[in-house]
């Protein structure tokens, strides 16, 4: 029997790997939870990715492109004139506040690097990245500082159930930028 071209199967398997771990969490994931959720053989998904660890990174990666996807299609945070925290703060509530089951998952996996060693370098990816787009509009140890806010308001609202609170966050990121040298 001939093999079948499927170029997108990978991305299959990256797709159903982040459903799995929506529904079921990172413990529900296994190669067979993702070919079922997949609809592929079982092999097709160890054979792009060796072990799940190598699934993790690749979701991790996919789904870490939310939030640094909408910094960088921000205009306003390319103005020069546009206030910071205020954008950053709208655009914290406008995340936070739509798919809520995608802000669960990406930090679902965003945290998984606390357990597992291979996730860590794509969070690092994903901070770092953020913290390059900020830079544009402060200095780099600034932009390091506000990522590290951002992550800690947008966890406190997910773990407690909290209401974003625009007004606070606007405050204590304008105390940052206020603060840099």
């Amino acid at each position: 029997m001939a093999r079948r071209y499927d170029p997108e199967r990978r991305r299959r398997i990256i797709d159903a790997a982040i459903r799995v771990v929506g529904s079921k969490g990172i413990a529900g994931l296994s190669h067979r939870s993702a070919a079922a959720e997949a609809d592929v053989p079982l092999g097709s998904t160890t054979y792009h990715f060796k072990t799940l660890d190598e699934l993790l990174v690749a979701a991790l990666r996919q789904a870490s492109e939310g939030f640094a996807k909408l910094v960088d299609e921000r205009a306003a945070l390319q103005d020069p004139e546009a206030d910071v925290a205020e954008e950053l703060a709208a655009l914290m509530g406008e995340w936070i506040s739509g798919d809520r089951t995608g802000v669960e998952l990406e930090y679902e996996l965003y945290l998984a690097a606390l357990r597992r060693p291979a996730l860590r370098p794509v969070a690092a990816e994903w901070c770092a990245g953020v913290a390059d787009q900020l830079a544009r509009r402060t200095d780099p140890v600034t932009a390091r500082a506000l990522v590290a806010l951002m992550d800690g308001i947008c966890l406190q609202v997910l773990l407690t159930g909290a209401e974003y609170d625009a007004a606070y966050a606007r405050e204590m990121l304008n105390r940052i930028l206020a603060g840099r040298s």
